[in-house]
């Protein structure tokens, strides 16, 4: 493993606004993500870990047992005034530009462009120290990974489905990074 940074991104559990299909809000886990945390896999050994500082990353890490550095690249897509609400609730227009222009924010928050480069940020961050590292997150961040390890087109982000407790497993050598399908 030497020279390899070993990254496990663990997407967070179930919340009562990804049940509903609601913008997140600064949430805790559910019941549902509480057991989907008890029933998940140990992660095995890591050197360092990560989370968002949102409670539903943090509650995630501490089921797992882990002890994360909270990093604000690793932050939720701020999703501006949709926060809280459901995706029925808002203009079919801006909704579809969102979708479709991933430089746009209607909502007044943040662009998937540029989750996107805080994600890529933070990657470059962690490059340069080889170690198994684990980072709880949320689907966007996944996405967002995803995309810049197969320098995909940011076109490409909503075509990504990342389920709760999902990992999604990243290698960094040799200047960079690959993704591990299992």
């Amino acid at each position: 493993m030497t020279g390899t940074v070993r990254l496990t991104l663990v997407s967070h559990a179930m919340t009562s606004a990804m049940s509903a299909g609601r913008f997140p809000i600064d949430e805790a886990l559910n019941g549902v993500g509480h057991r989907q945390v008890i029933g998940a896999a140990d992660l095995g050994p890591v050197a360092r870990t990560y989370c968002g500082p949102e409670k539903r990353t943090r509650q995630t890490a501490e089921l797992l047992g882990l002890d994360p550095e909270i990093d604000q690249r690793l932050s939720e897509l701020d999703y501006g005034a949709w926060r809280g609400k459901a995706i029925e609730a808002l203009d079919p227009a801006e909704l579809a530009i969102w979708l479709t222009d991933p430089r746009s924010a209607p909502h007044g928050g943040e662009s998937v462009v540029e989750l996107i480069c805080r994600v890529r940020d933070w990657l470059g961050s962690i490059a340069d120290a080889p170690a198994r590292v684990a980072a709880v997150v949320h689907p966007a961040v996944v996405r967002a990974a995803i995309l810049q390890t197969l320098d995909a087109t940011a076109n490409s982000f909503w075509r990504i489905d990342v389920e709760p407790m999902s990992r999604t497993v990243l290698h960094y050598r040799g200047g960079a990074w690959t993704l591990r399908v299992r």
